[in-house]
């Protein structure tokens, strides 16, 4: 299964031919459909049949090294060559706040150490934890100021495949709490110069004026050392 959605994340329609069927749970041989996972929700839209049958896809995850489709009928059939069609609209939000959510986790993580402790996000409102052992709101303030300076600074959104080995020597790569090095031959890397260099497995836009202005909506104390933020872009 070819992850079209890593290839070019601006993919909006692609054909593809069903692999297996299983009632209402479909795989592709190819899939520029997100799967839900990292944070982010995965992706909605329509998969054609030739016929002019349309399914909608209302769920999808990755299982066994495959993303199963979830959709709302019965009647695919292993073999059927299809269309299929992102919800583009809900993607390209989710990209956007995507890439601010690496942003500003890459300055909270520069200016203070905190390291990503969970997150989701949303197409209208997103959150994400950190391990700071006070909440400061003037600061944590600040630093989303300074995660708009990045986005206003337009830098190009780079992705590229690296030997694991390698990728893990590179300092900040993992940001999550309490992460693994993951078991794979080859990590997937995100790199936003001079702001951010990570592993990554979601979707994001080119350029940081694409995500518009963080706005900083409000903080919570989240248990000990456990800080949450919810932000929203204009």
């Amino acid at each position: 299964m070819r992850p079209l959605y890593l290839e070019d994340s601006y993919l909006k329609e692609f054909d593809a031919t069903v692999a297996k069927a299983d009632g209402k749970f479909i795989i592709l041989d190819n899939t520029a459909f997100y799967p839900n996972g990292g944070g982010q929700p995965n992706d909605t839209g329509v998969i054609k049949r030739g016929d002019g049958a349309e399914f909608r896809v209302v769920f999808a995850i990755k299982k066994d090294g495959n993303v199963s489709h979830e959709v709302d009928s019965e009647g695919l059939g292993e073999g059927d060559r299809v269309h299929c069609v992102i919800d583009w609209p809900r993607r390209y939000a989710l990209m956007r706040m995507h890439t601010a959510a690496h942003i500003l986790s890459a300055i909270m993580n520069r200016e203070t150490g905190a390291l990503i402790t969970g997150n989701q996000l949303g197409e209208r409102e997103s959150r994400i934890d950190f391990s700071l052992e006070t909440l400061d709101r003037k600061k944590i303030a600040g630093y989303v100021r300074k995660a708009n300076d990045a986005v206003a600074a337009a830098i190009d959104v780079k992705h590229y495949y690296m030997a694991t080995e390698e990728a893990m020597k590179i300092e900040g790569v993992v940001k999550l709490a309490k992460a693994l090095p993951p078991s794979v031959n080859e990590l997937h890397i995100m790199e936003i110069a001079g702001i951010d260099r990570q592993a990554d497995g979601g979707t994001h836009v080119a350029n940081t004026k694409e995500v518009g202005i963080i706005e900083l909506l409000k903080i919570e104390n989240k248990g000990k050392n456990n800080r949450r933020i919810y932000y929203a872009l204009k």
